[in-house]
């Protein structure tokens, strides 16, 4: 017998015939003997619609009010869920945020889980319960509901999984697993069996949507095995012990797999692509020491994330110029902090792009294999593809590209390292 959570996206909650497919599912799980609690999100563009209802309602809102608001649906959701188990004769019951509680803190809308206090859900999964859980939510330092920003049910099921020392944290999407890149840009990717917390982290972080940045971390931090698998499967269909998705674990379980075969080693695991990025290009800043510091340090202030950097040798003259990334979302704002700050930095003027991609290639065999970034360059130049920006990790390499080559250079880069389907690894 297994300890179980399940998280269930908003696509696998989208009104009550799909909640009734998600009773089915947990109740397999249950009648295999594991103990099981679920994490819901709301349903598929209801967050949305309740962000427009806050913002309709005052443009500058009130975040602790606006938590309030956008929490109900993960309420909603988890409400029905067990509504749906109980008719199907299953002994259900919804915990809100408060009532475990899930305590958080700093803002709100962006809260992060501190603890959670979990003796009432062992107990009720201990009795056979099916505990029901709303994603996203959580209660701050002073009793007020809070939420934990975009995609927060992945990290309300991996912190739950963690409170309750759970076996392993299913992740239930509209997808049944991670690929080696995204299958509508690639007929030809694979899907992986397993994938190393690093190398989840990277890919959620350059622009794979299958699972949230934040949660991938904290499982890593917190030893919790994750599967990402889908819900829209047939009523007939094997559980998901019997077929699995694709399982996030710690490198040492990684390079078990290999040695016991069930797992080829590769050079390079996925590719990712994110188009939400935008080239900032500061020209003709003085080439001096604080220069640089004086660019970076209001939009840091501004909590707008800086991607790839590049400084140009220095000019004659003492100057150069600064190339650097920033979310497309933020490019207006970091323009303005920037030409407020023009007499303090000295630049001349700015050019930005908002046309662009960032393709990255991740995969822990890059720290022993020498070559990844030769082949990338090289399969990229055969086809025409001009590299605008590089950034490297440990286990990934980043390049900025034009916009319109994006799915190219993703199928040129998936054939050049081996992925695409029937190749040998």
């Amino acid at each position: 017998m297994a300890r179980i959570v399940m998280k269930f996206g908003g696509t696998s909650m989208a009104g009550t015939e799909r909640i009734r497919r998600v009773a089915n599912i947990v109740r397999k799980q249950q009648a295999a003997g594991h103990e099981v609690a679920v994490v819901v999100s709301a349903m598929a563009g209801e967050t949305d619609r309740l962000v427009n209802f806050c913002r309709e309602a005052n443009a500058l809102y009130d975040p602790a009010e606006y938590d309030v608001v956008v929490a109900s649906g993960e309420q909603v959701t988890s409400g029905l869920l067990a509504l749906t188990l109980q008719s199907l004769g299953s002994k259900a019951r919804s915990w809100l945020g408060w009532q475990l509680p899930v305590h958080t803190v700093e803002a709100h809308a962006k809260a992060r889980i501190d603890a959670i206090d979990s003796d009432k859900l062992t107990a009720s999964m201990a009795a056979g319960e099916i505990a029901v859980i709303p994603g996203f939510q959580g209660i701050g330092a002073d009793g007020r509901i809070t939420t934990l920003g975009r995609g927060g049910s992945d990290t309300s099921a991996v912190a739950v999984a963690a409170a309750v020392g759970a076996d392993r944290c299913d992740i239930y999407t509209d997808v049944d697993g991670v690929y080696t890149t995204d299958p509508r840009i690639v007929a030809k990717a694979r899907k992986l069996k397993a994938v190393t917390y690093e190398e989840m982290l990277e890919l959620a972080s350059v622009g794979a949507k299958v699972l949230q940045t934040r949660s991938v971390g904290l499982a890593m931090k917190e030893g919790v095995r994750l599967q990402v698998l889908s819900s829209f499967i047939g009523d007939d269909a094997i559980p998901a012990d019997d077929l699995p998705g694709t399982m996030i674990v710690s490198e040492e379980e990684m390079n078990q797999l290999v040695e016991n075969g069930d797992m080829e080693r590769q050079l390079v695991t996925g590719i990712a692509h994110d188009k939400n990025e935008a080239k900032v290009i500061l020209t003709r800043v003085p080439d001096k020491p604080g220069a640089v510091a004086h660019i970076f340090e209001p939009l840091a202030a501004a909590s707008i994330n800086v991607d790839m950097i590049i400084q140009n040798v220095g000019r004659d003259k003492g100057e150069t110029d600064v190339t650097f990334t920033v979310p497309q979302a933020d490019l207006a704002r970091a323009q303005a902090l920037l030409e407020d700050r023009r007499g303090e930095i000295g630049f001349n003027r700015i050019i930005t792009d908002s046309k662009i991609a960032k393709i990255s290639v991740v995969g822990v065999g890059m720290k022993s294999h020498a070559g990844v970034a030769s082949t990338m360059f090289r399969a990229l130049s055969d086809r025409g593809i001009n590299i605008q920006a590089i950034s490297t990790s440990e286990i990934k390499i980043s390049v900025m590209i034009d916009e319109d080559e994006t799915e190219l250079a993703v199928r040129v880069l998936h054939t050049a390292y081996g992925l695409d389907a029937g190749d040998e690894a």
